[in-house]
């Protein structure tokens, strides 16, 4: 039996289906968690479906999570969508279900659950749950509130199809959510914008950006700095992709403290994998995104050095 066709079975199995994301999301956790659970609704209207994890507000326009009792998990399948480990899971009574489902596109290197469906071939999880409910061939229901879920996602995680990730199966199953009835267009304008807030962060960050010998840029954003801009380590998730516009950057880490007073390395590549650095610093993730975490700033040159290091093996 194909792995589609297992999670299928499960989720016939199970009356009460809870569906968690990674912490801190982005729009792909979003729109695989709630882009899936809108697809079981729709296909099983007397199934209980919940969405659970922190509300972040500059995502309420996709969907919202529900707050949901230590009770609803007895008996229910678990399902954990767009998340490599255990630990970055949102809301830990996810092993608290019957049953637990990982379905993924980072590397897999913590393969939990029950079923553990993970292809880091893949653009987005939301382009996997795309996937699952196209090979499932009409077993389960796609409809337009799903649909623009998903498509978020995948446009999300593909940073509006330039990142290498995006393949010809990304560009089929965006094409095909797009025979829905949402507006694609809005959904592209709303993860393009920013609040002034960020458009004044931008214009500092490009003016604080620093560089090492071989072109690896970064950029540090201290606790003081946040709050000059009114904002907090969420807010800033939207600069990263500023630093890679500059032509001659070949790898760069945006560094943002946290209340604990460590900082949050974004590390971001256009070609040379970093996620083997990433795993130095208790982080990982894909070859050419990651995050991970300085517990000092005392730790960075010997960081900056790793990371530049990275970015001359991409000039011979």
């Amino acid at each position: 039996m194909k792995v589609e066709e297992e999670i299928l079975a499960q989720i016939k199995q199970y009356d009460t289906i809870i569906i968690h994301r990674h912490q801190r999301p982005d729009p792909d956790a979003y729109g695989s968690q709630c882009g899936l659970a809108e697809i079981i609704r729709e296909t099983f209207p007397t199934k209980t479906v919940y969405q659970v994890g922190k509300n972040v507000k500059g995502l309420s326009w996709l969907d919202t999570p529900q707050e949901i009792s230590d009770e609803c998990y007895r008996d229910a399948l678990v399902i954990v969508t767009d998340t490599a480990n255990q630990p970055r899971v949102d809301d830990d009574r996810y092993t608290k279900g019957k049953f637990l489902i990982k379905i993924d596109h980072h590397p897999n290197d913590d393969p939990y659950g029950d079923i553990c469906w993970v292809d880091s071939s893949a653009s987005s999880c939301s382009e996997i749950i795309t996937r699952l409910v196209e090979n499932l061939d009409g077993k389960l229901k796609l409809n337009a509130k799903a649909a623009r879920l998903l498509y978020a996602g995948i446009v999300g995680d593909t940073g509006r199809f330039m990142y290498n990730a995006t393949t010809p199966a990304t560009m089929r199953a965006a094409a095909k959510l797009m025979e829905y009835d949402f507006d694609a267009s809005q959904v592209n304008r709303t993860l393009d914008e920013v609040t002034p807030e960020v458009a004044r962060l931008s214009a500092y960050v490009l003016e604080n950006i620093k560089y090492t010998e071989h072109n690896a840029a970064y950029v540090v954003l201290d606790n003081e700095t946040l709050e000059q801009f009114t904002l907090e380590d969420a807010g800033t998730a939207t600069i990263v992709p500023l630093v890679g516009k500059i032509s001659s950057v070949i790898c760069w880490t945006v560094l943002v403290q946290q209340k604990d007073e460590t900082y949050r390395l974004r590390i971001r590549s256009k070609g040379p994998v970093i996620n083997e650095l990433a795993k130095e610093y208790e982080g990982g993730g894909h070859p050419l995104a990651s995050g991970a975490i300085l517990r000092s700033l005392d730790e960075l040159p010997t960081y900056l050095a790793k990371l530049d290091k990275i970015a001359a093996s991409a000039e011979k």
